[in-house]
């Protein structure tokens, strides 16, 4: 079964933003995952959404997922990430 990864974010400095989009795709190549879709948020339809970039990460299984979140690869951009954007991600099982 497979899984996704959804974020939702919020950039607060958009050139750390940009040095950590930089270095994610490498951490996901363990893991055989896939970016599926990056986008800026148009216009909210339906409730209320802070958030105005979302990312979608495919993995193969949920077990895939959380080991790529769980790897010192991805780990160690964490104080990036949270120096750049506020970042919400969820996994989801497909």
């Amino acid at each position: 079964m497979g899984a996704y990864v959804v974020g939702q974010i919020s950039i607060i400095d958009p050139l750390k933003w940009q040095q950590y989009r930089d270095k994610v795709p490498g951490t996901l190549v363990p893991w055989n995952a896939e970016l599926v879709f990056r986008g800026v948020k148009a216009e909210n339809l339906a409730l209320q959404n802070a958030y105005n970039d979302i990312v979608v990460i495919r993995f193969p299984s949920l077990e895939a997922a959380h080991g790529w979140f769980q790897s010192d690869a991805y780990q160690a951009l964490i104080p990036l990430r949270e120096a750049a954007a506020n970042v919400m991600l969820t996994s989801y099982e497909a």
